[in-house]
């Protein structure tokens, strides 16, 4: 399984506010299956999609 990043937004946000969750949210109300990450490397919150790998077709 692999993951795309939709969004990256820095962790030193205002107090009280949650725009990553607020992305993911909305993206999750159209119907894509986003969550919220952190990345510590990066001091970030990402907003993610797990994707399936993509399966080979076998010829026959």
């Amino acid at each position: 399984m692999s993951r795309r990043v939709l969004e990256r937004f820095p962790a030193g946000g205002p107090r009280g506010s949650w725009p990553a969750e607020e992305f993911a949210g909305a993206r999750r109300d159209e119907g894509v299956p986003a969550r919220v990450v952190m990345d510590l490397e990066s001091d970030a919150f990402l907003v993610i999609v797990e994707q399936r790998s993509a399966e080979r077709v076998r010829e026959e």
